[in-house]
């Protein structure tokens, strides 16, 4: 009799998860996803939608497609978790399973800061890049704040991105002597655990943009009407179009099954992703996972797909009765965009000691292109 893998979530971690499986087990074994929305999302091109140069339609894929597959695809919302019984709610059923995958990433909360969500644009959701969008066209003069709002928070790189981006946007328009751009953020510097000569050069990328950098800058409240950010180091900035990051935190159902450690993220074996749970495992951003300097593994899509592959390779290989042999070494890269047509690429080993080990490629034509190909490739393979 066949066993049935079950995956909560459809993101990078979710798709590769249950791909791999299916490709690995035998028809008689059953590989379940469930996931709340119709559509996977590319999240990377959020910041070329924002610059008008995708739809969305260019940037998502029906997560029914997985059926053709072999995967059985849920469309609904996970209530419930009992990890020591690996059962799970799903739309008021109960099924339990043999293994379970959660990869339910992390929730976005705006509303954790007073007045940001109705003060700014959202540039982690497809409407707040949208409406982003929209309002880029029409920005003449004024200034923009790029602003994170509280760490940890996916995609490291993605604010320094869009500051980046928006600059180039208003030299493409010929406003940008009449626009000033500033980023406001809690860390103290950019992409901190790639290391301080990483950090050191992305500021300087951004600097050289005549993009202003304020770093240590944590808000406790946005006043929409007066256009007014505070923080709590008693400085405060105004600004004439806000671009926000939101605050991240792990999806209350996970919370409530007991899987969340100190870190607020769910505690796995950072070389299996196995919880301290039998048969439950759990990859990409709803993972904290502590580096040698203190510091969590960045919430990113290389790694959510790098633990994607590990974890179902192992679970297969039990399956199967084989060594579960698979380990997740800590290794990963990421595309940075610079505008005119340039990227740049971070990559290294995190799990290295005693301190990450991490190089900065210089932005090029040929990595944006890389991005560009990496973009067609994602939706192509995976879809």
């Amino acid at each position: 009799m066949g066993e049935t893998v079950l995956v909560l979530g459809g993101g990078i971690g979710g798709v590769v998860a249950a791909s791999r499986l299916r490709r690995l087990l035998a028809r008689e074994h059953r590989v379940v996803l469930v996931e709340r929305e119709a559509d996977h999302l590319f999240q990377p091109s959020l910041l070329w939608l924002m610059l008008g140069w995708r739809t969305p339609d260019q940037i998502r894929r029906p997560i029914a497609r997985l059926a053709r597959r072999g995967i059985e695809v849920v469309r609904g919302s996970v209530e419930r978790i009992d990890p020591a019984r690996r059962m799970v709610v799903v739309n008021g059923k109960k099924q339990t399973v043999d293994f379970l995958v959660i990869a339910l990433g992390a929730e976005l909360a705006p509303e954790a800061i007073p007045g940001l969500a109705q003060a700014g644009h959202n540039l982690y959701s497809l409407a707040g890049a949208q409406a982003l969008s929209a309002a880029r066209e029409k920005f003449q003069r004024g200034r923009i704040v790029v602003l994170v709002s509280a760490m940890p928070f996916k995609c490291p790189a993605a604010p320094y991105e869009a500051a980046m981006l928006l600059a180039d946007d208003c030299c493409r328009r010929g406003v940008r002597a009449a626009v000033s751009i500033d980023v406001y953020t809690p860390e103290p510097g950019p992409m901190p655990v790639a290391g301080p000569e990483v950090s050191k050069q992305v500021r300087q990328m951004v600097e050289s943009k005549g993009i202003a950098y304020h770093p240590e800058h944590s808000v406790t409240q946005v006043d929409a009407g007066k256009k007014h950010i505070t923080f709590a180091n008693g400085a405060s900035a105004e600004f004439d179009l806000l671009v926000y990051v939101p605050p991240h935190r792990a999806p209350p159902v996970v919370k409530e099954a007991g899987l969340v450690g100190p870190s607020g993220w769910v505690t796995v074996d950072r070389a299996t992703l196995a919880t301290s749970f039998a048969g439950v495992f759990a990859i990409g951003d709803v993972t904290g996972i502590p580096l040698a300097i203190g510091k969590p593994l960045p919430k990113a899509g290389v790694f959510a797909h790098g633990q994607a592959e590990v974890v179902a390779r192992n679970i297969a290989a039990e399956i199967n009765a084989a060594p579960a042999s698979a380990r997740f070494l800590g290794h990963g890269e990421c595309f940075l965009e610079t505008g005119a047509g340039r990227a740049g690429m971070g990559s290294g080993n995190f799990y290295a000691e005693p301190a990450p080990q991490v190089a900065l490629r210089p932005p090029g034509r040929l990595l944006h292109l890389g991005k560009l190909l990496y973009e067609k490739y994602w939706l192509y393979r995976w879809f």
